[in-house]
């Protein structure tokens, strides 16, 4: 099967400017055999992937950037991208101002339309130079509806763009889940972030830059540690779990860590990956979602409440409530699905969240999560 789509321009000035460009020609070719023709932009050059999509409508330099996106070719269903540009490459305490890691992390990004020219105050480059620079192929002209309603029904899987003029069959495809995804980007030692009285351990599993803005804004330190190192022969007052890329089964030695932080006793918080290390430290197991949960309107509600917060979210694995011990309890759940979205000890400080309370769909949103684990410290 072969999917097509016609740029249609509103303008004769875009139309001729179209029809001008002498972009190459690219497939994206599922595992099934589907096809999906359009035409490249960004570095050329043919790669793969696990195929997803993100229902987004904005947060592109966000989402490229975002670890959890390891391995992956990232689908946008909003119909235009790259018409804003992106950020300047610009730190604060060690820390990127825009962007969530130090580079690229998808494997390519896939749109239905491109806009060769951006326009935005703060972008000091286009979109496709930087996905040149850091050496990701881009493809545009897709139908990304046909796409994304594929994916739903089938699921997500493995895919591979291969640009005009390599040979598709030297393009092998390539499962991200089958390898230590969380080991490929973890930070290799220790980094300190902020200063304050209480110590939080925030373990990088893939950690967005987000999270680390969010707690040093709250008055803590920071000592940030690789995936599988033994934080707890370092003194801290809190432990954080952060997000991170792939299969949770992958990352044993993280899970024997949180297993002896939950012997000390100390708050313990987690963030998407997070969530589900500390369900699996705690003995409950987690599952691949069929095409997974990644956009900025998941609704998710409190469990025992009415209380519904619009998310934003980005996993492909989920905890199974149904496992958890009877000492813990779900703490939130998605409206969409039923599936959990964040889990609790019912008498000692440990919780967490399946969502991203850091990457605020609107201007608060689920932030005070925070806010309630600097108050157990």
């Amino acid at each position: 099967m072969v999917f097509t789509i016609e740029i249609l321009r509103t303008t004769d000035y875009h139309s001729i400017f179209y029809r001008m460009r002498k972009d190459k020609s690219a497939v994206l070719i599922l595992e099934d055999g589907t096809r999906f023709e359009g035409k490249s932009f960004g570095y050329e050059a043919s790669t793969s992937g696990e195929t997803v999509f993100n229902t987004a409508m904005t947060g592109y330099p966000e989402s490229l950037t975002d670890p959890s996106y390891e391995g992956q070719i990232l689908v946008t269903t909003y119909p235009i991208l790259g018409n804003y540009g992106v950020p300047p490459r610009r730190e604060k305490d060690d820390v990127s101002e825009y962007y969530e890691s130090d580079h690229i992390h998808c494997r390519a990004i896939v749109a239905q339309d491109y806009s060769f020219l951006h326009s935005h105050w703060q972008a000091d480059r286009s979109l496709a130079d930087w996905l040149k620079e850091e050496k990701i192929p881009g493809i545009y002209g897709i139908d990304t509806r046909a796409l994304t309603k594929h994916l739903r029904e089938k699921g997500s899987m493995l895919g591979k763009i291969v640009i005009e003029g390599d040979d598709e069959n030297a393009v092998p495809f390539y499962d991200p889940n089958a390898e230590n995804l969380v080991a490929k980007v973890s930070c290799s030692e220790v980094e300190i972030h902020g200063q304050g009285e209480k110590t939080v351990v925030l373990v990088d599993c893939g950690v967005k830059h987000n999270i680390i803005r969010c707690l040093t804004r709250r008055g803590v330190k920071v000592v940030m540690v690789p995936w599988d190192y033994d934080f707890t022969t370092i003194p801290y007052d809190g432990l954080f779990i952060s997000n991170g890329p792939g299969n949770p089964d992958m990352a044993v030695k993280t899970v024997e860590n949180i297993r002896k932080a939950m012997a000390i006793g100390k708050p313990i918080c987690g963030i998407c990956m997070g969530n589900q290390l500390l369900a699996k430290a705690a003995g409950a197991s987690t599952y691949k979602l069929k095409y997974g949960h990644r956009s900025h309107n998941q609704p998710v509600r409190r469990v025992g409440t009415d209380l519904c917060y619009v998310t934003s979210q980005n996993h492909g694995f989920a905890v199974d409530q149904e496992t958890l011990p009877s000492d813990w309890e779900p703490l939130f759940v998605n409206m969409n699905d039923g599936t959990n979205e964040g889990i609790r000890h019912k008498t000692l400080p440990f919780f967490s969240a399946q969502f991203h309370p850091e990457a605020s769909s609107g201007p608060k949103d689920t932030e005070f999560l925070f806010d309630k684990f600097i108050a157990m410290l």
